[in-house]
């Protein structure tokens, strides 16, 4: 199966940062969240479907409505690189 990975930038009130983020890494479909330094947004969370309608109900079916969020910005990703995955590459051909 082929996923969909993308990244949801999500600004919160502040008195309900840490709770949010804690929620946010139990819903289905969301890998990871991370707590941001720096201004909006202040959780960055990593969600992975099969379908672009997944998202879509991902996040403004459940994100959106979780207590504290303010605004949200998804990014779907199209290519990823990866440093691992560049050393096996190379790895196959020996040193």
């Amino acid at each position: 199966m082929s996923w969909i990975t993308s990244i949801v930038l999500v600004t919160a009130e502040p008195a309900h940062i840490d709770t949010l983020a804690r929620d946010l890494a139990q819903v289905d479909g969301v890998r990871e969240t991370y707590l941001v330094a720096g201004g909006s947004p202040d959780i960055v969370a990593i969600i992975r479907t099969s379908t672009h309608d997944e998202i879509a109900d991902l996040v403004t079916g459940v994100i959106n409505k979780l207590d504290g969020v303010t605004r949200t910005e998804t990014k779907i990703a199209f290519r990823r690189y990866s440093k691992e995955e560049e050393g096996a590459a190379f790895e196959a051909f020996g040193d």
